[in-house]
């Protein structure tokens, strides 16, 4: 029978994990359960902070919100909704892409620094997160940072936690701050472009002082797994635009002419824009449909994504869409993972991280899920392991 721990506060987890650390019992930590494909499969009993939920502190004059970590994100959404705020970096639901149930949880969200299309005008989810706490692997609560930007106190291991994956750490609370919702939204789309001529026009658009808050490029191959939305036939590049209605109209307006030198233009508006943004962002056109086919998440510069993209369709069967510029490559494979070819054609062309997110367990197991370290961040890397989870009983092997 699988052993489920579910503690309902701080004191709760810590007392739990100094007792899994004096037994060497290791744990899988969780929050809703969403994201339990990134990395490799965990063996060990489960620890979930789903128990640990509400908003203990929240000012919508000062833009900041303190939420226990197994806070549903729709919780906080709808709270900050009601005040016209938001979380900029536009948290995922990545659920349909990796065929799991359970409920997004904030904590979850950091864990893994999940930041959405935003993400390269308003930094990602570990930028906006003020203060944390946590309970390390010998059962101590650690409390890092604070509720205001002048407040830097621990702020370097505030960001270490951040992406982390629970390898260092359970967190019990978090603090972050947030932003007003742009009262209007239209996006441009220049159609017909490939993907070289895409990661030019989305450059040249980025150069305007248009304030382009999204840019994706969907080649042909994938833009028909996109829902009913307004686009056009074909390739669409596409160019968000936020903020006041005035504002968006009048750039809007700018934006358009100045790109009718790279394809035909055309705009969907405010309700088929935000659809499109969802749907890139929780990268729906990838949806698990039971095949477990191996997908990639590509971090690259943004003039290499559609020369890497295109030597692989040379070799093995691949779609993909581009997201930040094209600094983001979403990258499903039809066959085998080809790490090694991925990783080989990445470091030829300047660099980047490849990290695999979903694949079948063996998959999983037999390759680097995460983009291996150099050696001397790998040894820094254990160092800070070794402090923070001497034991190792947090999330063994999930990063590799």
């Amino acid at each position: 029978m699988a052993v489920i721990f579910e503690p309902e506060s701080e004191a709760d987890a810590a007392a739990m994990i100094a007792d899994a650390a004096r037994e060497g019992r290791a744990l899988a930590i969780s929050g809703g359960n969403t994201r339990a494909g990134f990395g490799r499969k965990v063996e060990g009993a489960t620890f979930t902070s789903k128990r640990l939920r509400g908003i203990t502190a929240y000012n919508p004059s000062e833009m900041t919100l303190t939420a226990l970590a197994g806070t549903p994100v729709a919780e906080i959404e709808a709270e900050l909704a009601d005040n016209g705020q938001m979380m900029a970096f536009e948290p995922a639901d990545h659920r349909m892409m990796m065929g799991t149930e359970g409920v997004p949880t904030i904590g979850g969200i950091f864990a893994t620094n999940t930041s959405g299309p935003r993400r390269f005008v308003s930094g990602a989810a570990r930028d906006s997160l003020l203060g944390i706490r946590f309970v390390n692997g010998m059962g101590e609560a650690i409390k890092s940072g604070g509720r205001v930007m002048k407040n830097v106190t621990g702020l370097d291991l505030v960001k270490l936690i951040a992406g982390s994956y629970g390898t260092l750490g359970f967190v019990t609370e978090v603090t972050f701050k947030v932003l007003p919702v742009p009262r209007a939204e239209a996006t441009v789309v220049v159609s017909g472009l490939n993907d070289a001529e895409a990661a030019i026009a989305m450059s040249a658009a980025l150069a305007t002082s248009c304030e382009v808050s999204g840019a994706a490029h969907l080649p042909e191959s994938v833009r028909w797994l996109f829902g009913q939305n307004g686009l056009p036939d074909g390739p669409a590049t596409l160019l968000r635009l936020e903020g006041l209605e005035a504002s968006v109209t009048d750039r809007a307006k700018r934006l358009q002419p100045f790109m009718q030198r790279y394809g035909a233009v055309s705009q969907i508006d405010q309700g088929d824009s935000q659809q499109i943004w969802r749907e890139i962002r929780d990268v729906t056109p990838f949806s698990e449909d039971g095949s477990r086919k191996p997908l990639w998440r590509i971090s690259c510069a943004p003039s290499t994504g559609h020369q890497l993209l295109a030597a692989l369709r040379l070799e093995t069967g691949v779609n993909a869409f581009f997201d930040w510029q094209g600094g983001l490559v979403w990258m499903q494979m039809e066959g085998d993972a080809e790490a090694e070819t991925i990783r080989t054609y990445l470091k030829r062309l300047g660099g980047g991280h490849a990290t695999l997110i979903r694949a079948r367990d063996e998959v999983r197991a037999a390759i680097a899920t995460f983009e291996p370290q150099e050696k001397g961040v790998a040894a820094l890397s254990a160092v800070v392991k070794a402090k923070l989870d001497p034991k190792g009983i947090f999330n063994p092997g999930r990063m590799g």
